[in-house]
């Protein structure tokens, strides 16, 4: 499985040459075209090297960069600053500061943040290394599921996103936040080249879901910032969120996800409906709070 983890530089050039078009880079096309996107000699010229410089870079003949390559690089493909900071890091290849195998855990502030975002109805939760579920509050967990009564292994938004039933009916545009999903795992694979769980969880969801390989071999990356994310809600309806990333001081390598709806509006009409439902009974672990709350009448 570190084959399928191991982000190569050659890959990852291939790939973003590959979605860049000669029209989006100012270059005038010029006869039939063998290959998608831009040809070698166009993105060398581009970003000021000589052809076989990069030829070496794509075909993995030369396994380093300068930082200044490497910017010129990043501004012939019009990277985004998610794909930048991922080109940087697979080509300089600088060791970790924190083992990837170190268990992660909420301070006790951030459990306490979560819970005051419930008096507001903002629905939170905290997404670790791998896409793991750290923690949520209460409206999160209505709102998409319950992942603190799943089991440990279950915690995952990628493993929810892909593998659960559920999920291609909540997200209105669930391609759209199945190919975000892909691409911040690859974001993380570039951090984290050699971490055995992640390693287990790509190779899990290439044997169950042909979607993820799909995706997985575009070799996109992403993080998110901010943005909205649309719902379709089995108990409440059409709800769309805006939502906010948030990094604790004490783990970098954990994100707040901080969700609002406009005052007044349908949606936060919608998640006021969701919060009556606080006081349904408990169900074994791995039931999402949709079922719980079916079950319990509300």
């Amino acid at each position: 499985m570190a084959d399928q983890l191991e982000p190569s530089l050659a890959d990852f050039l291939r790939a973003a040459r590959g979605r860049l078009t000669p029209e989006t880079a100012g270059i005038s096309d010029t006869g039939r075209r063998r290959v998608n996107g831009l040809r070698r000699e166009e993105l060398a010229m581009l970003a000021g090297v000589s052809v076989d410089y990069y030829t070496r870079l794509e075909q993995g003949r030369s396994k380093s960069a300068s930082l200044e390559v490497l910017d010129a690089l990043a501004d012939a493909l019009q990277l985004d600053d998610s794909e930048r900071s991922h080109l940087h890091t697979i080509a300089r290849r600088e060791p970790a500061r924190r083992r990837a195998d170190r268990p992660q855990r909420l301070h006790e502030s951030t459990r306490e943040l979560l819970v005051t975002f419930d008096a507001a109805l903002q629905p939170a939760f905290v997404l670790g290394r791998r896409l793991d579920v750290l923690g949520h509050n209460r409206l999160a967990g209505l709102l998409v599921a319950d992942f603190e009564n799943m089991p440990a292994a279950q915690r995952n938004q990628a493993r929810f996103v892909f593998l659960d039933p559920h999920a291609r009916d909540l997200y209105a545009d669930w391609g759209g936040v199945a190919a975000d999903t892909a691409a911040m795992l690859r974001m993380d694979a570039g951090k984290h080249p050699d971490d055995p769980k992640l390693g287990a969880l790509v190779g899990e969801l290439s044997i169950h879901s042909p979607e993820f390989v799909k995706l997985w071999a575009r070799n996109r990356v992403h993080e998110r910032s901010v943005g909205t994310k649309r719902y379709h809600h089995p108990l409440v309806g059409d709800l769309t969120v805006a939502y906010q990333a948030l990094t604790p001081g004490d783990d970098p390598e954990q994100t707040i996800f901080v969700y609002r709806t406009e005052p007044r509006s349908a949606s936060r009409h919608a998640l006021q409906l969701l919060s009556g439902i606080a006081d349904a009974p408990a169900t074994p672990a791995g039931t999402t709070a949709v079922s719980r709350a079916a079950e319990s009448g509300t």
